[in-house]
């Protein structure tokens, strides 16, 4: 199997060693270097030409944003993660528009942890569940401000479920993607173990030929195939 090669940097040397314990358990990535500084993480990238960055956003020196997008400056390839406690959608789309191709909030789990790094590594992005969560309601915001001054006249578009490319089962994680739920919140919500709703989410990316769950709720969203609450 491909190994995946990762650099962690972050200024906190407890909750580094506990990203890289989670990692090591994963056989596929081996971690390669570590830093505790933005300012380090051209020189590192350089000489270890890592397959995915895991980056803290906020570092005394250097922040994660900033050297993100020295990383894709020098780099293009470059495929940077943001870690963050911060979950406004400011912050998110400021980490995005400078390169990063993932942004973590620093509560999740371990599962989610390795799902992103998978992703990002075969090319794709991934947003932590609870951002997305709040991005669809910006977005809500955005699509129904100015709508009508009165509430109660607002028209809303009749939900149109995908069910000519998408069981009906698809269209139910469909939904809890675009909620804002993880694998594991899927699968208790669902009655259903997580392996089967990755097979669901795998399934759900393959049909609607995106790269990732994030893609998949921005598609859905235009399409009007979930609700927005």
């Amino acid at each position: 199997m491909t190994k995946v090669n990762i650099v962690i940097i972050d200024d906190h040397q407890l909750f580094r060693e506990g990203v890289k314990r989670i990692l090591d358990f994963e056989p596929t990535f081996e971690v390669v270097a570590e830093g505790d500084d933005g300012d380090e993480a051209a020189r590192i990238v350089e000489h270890y030409h890592p397959d995915v960055v895991i980056m803290d956003i906020n570092m005394p020196n250097v922040n994660g944003v900033e050297a993100t997008k020295q990383l894709v400056e020098l780099y293009p390839e470059s495929k940077v993660i943001i870690l963050s406690i911060h979950d406004d959608e400011n912050y998110v789309t400021h980490a995005l528009k400078t390169g990063a191709r993932g942004y973590l909030l620093k509560e999740m789990d371990a599962d989610t942890l390795i799902e992103a790094v998978k992703v990002v590594a075969d090319g794709g992005s991934y947003l932590h569940p609870k951002v997305t969560h709040n991005l669809v309601n910006e977005f809500r915001r955005l699509a129904t401000s100015g709508v009508s001054a009165h509430p109660q006249h607002e028209v809303y578009p009749e939900i149109r479920r995908p069910l000519h490319i998408l069981t009906r089962r698809e269209c139910e994680v469909l939904q809890m993607l675009a909620d804002g739920k993880s694998n594991r919140g899927i699968g208790e919500s669902l009655f259903i173990s997580e392996k089967t709703v990755k097979n669901h989410v795998s399934n759900i990316l393959q049909k609607m030929n995106v790269n990732d769950r994030t893609q998949a709720v921005v598609v859905a969203i235009k399409n009007g195939w979930v609700e927005m609450r």
